[in-house]
């Protein structure tokens, strides 16, 4: 199993955080700040952790918000002498954003200066969305400005700063209920230089998909017209979620809303009583009854059994293929199932269907056991 993140933002965070800010303001007392933010430290998750130092920072900083926010944002020219693995190193800035989340709200200037600032250092994300809720005009005019920023960290802040359904953060839920600022800003986005930015504007695209699935098959046809070939992978980027739902608007966008002719037989589900730790192999063929060649996109959806005894559907991508009149296509699948911290298994009976331009052919059932 991974090593869960907050191992990554441990003790040493908030020592490096001290003596960055002891660099540039000497009367900073960082024996005490340390010992306040690590007390209690080691039972958080990680974003409980850093907003625990956040909260120790606005004791031990001026209280003017404005000159501590000034300190702050001096003190991350300082060496952090953090070098954590998977990326973490930058995290050390996590504080700081939500320091300008929590207390920043009423000094809009001072604060969008520092959220440009941080961003390009790790990510105002989290903290942008305060100010989208409470300062809505003021920072929609300020995200289209910085459209054209020359940073692709500020460029990208538009976009995943505006995500309705962010991970890890609260849910924008003005935007979920009219998406139409955000497709605005997205749409000064969609031919972005930056495959980082346009990431984000499919992602946002994605999420918007999710409440107001006439918006994505609108926008995703519209951009469609004299589409650059990066701009047609965000368009297939936003629309995966819906795809896998087998949304027939999106499915018509990218060309696979007309039935397919085929029949699914020889299928072979091994083993049919698979252990958890072990594996199951599927196993089909789809044959043309159609007298012309025909372009499908083939998935395969596991109903996982969860806890409470329901299930859950994951769609796994499996091909676009272009099948031959009369001819035959085999497809298979190995599922692993050991428990990881991205996907926990339990005892059950799981049905499985191939998805065929979204229309579902049942192939069978296993049921996993726990020994």
């Amino acid at each position: 199993m991974a090593e869960p993140l907050k191992k990554s933002f441990g003790a040493d965070v908030p020592l490096a955080i001290a003596r960055m800010i002891a660099g540039v303001f000497p009367r900073f007392d960082e024996k005490a700040f340390v010992r306040s933010a690590l007390d209690g430290y080691d039972e958080l998750e990680l974003m409980p952790r850093a907003w625990k130092i956040a909260h120790a920072l606005r004791r031990f900083l001026p209280d003017e918000y404005e000159k501590a926010i000034k300190i702050l944002l001096a003190s991350i020219e300082q060496p952090s002498g953090r070098t954590a693995a998977q990326g973490m190193g930058a995290f050390v800035f996590l504080p700081h954003v939500f320091f300008v989340a929590e207390y920043g709200l009423d000094h809009f200037d001072a604060s969008m200066r520092a959220q440009y600032v941080l961003t390009q250092r790790f990510t105002a994300e989290f903290s942008i969305r305060r100010y989208l809720e409470r300062h809505q005009v003021a920072t929609l005019a300020r995200l289209a400005e910085w459209t054209t920023d020359p940073s692709e960290d500020v460029r990208r802040l538009v976009s995943e700063g505006t995500r309705p359904r962010l991970p890890w953060a609260p849910r924008l839920r003005a935007f979920q209920a009219d998406p139409r600022p955000v497709l605005t800003l997205l749409e000064k986005l969609k031919d972005d230089t930056s495959l980082y930015v346009r990431r984000s504007v499919a992602n946002n695209l994605n999420d918007i998909g999710k409440d107001h699935p006439d918006a994505l098959v609108a926008t995703a046809t519209r951009w469609l017209k004299n589409a650059t070939e990066e701009r047609r992978w965000i368009i297939r980027h936003a629309l995966r979620s819906a795809i896998k739902r087998g949304e027939s608007g999106a499915l018509h966008v990218l060309g696979f809303g007309d039935r397919a002719l085929v029949a699914v037989e020889k299928v072979r589900i091994t083993p049919l009583r698979p252990r958890i730790g072990s594996s199951v192999v599927i196993v089909c063929e789809m044959a043309s009854r159609a007298p012309v060649v025909q372009r499908v996109l083939v998935d395969l959806r596991v109903h996982y059994v969860k806890a409470n005894g329901t299930h859950s559907p994951k769609v796994f991508k499996l091909k676009t293929v272009e099948l031959p009149p009369k001819g035959t296509m085999r497809f298979s699948k190995s599922l692993a199932l050991a428990q990881l911290t991205t996907r926990t298994h339990y005892p059950g009976t799981h049905r499985i269907e191939l998805l065929v331009n979204g229309q579902a052919y049942p192939l069978g059932k296993f049921h996993i056991t726990a020994g």
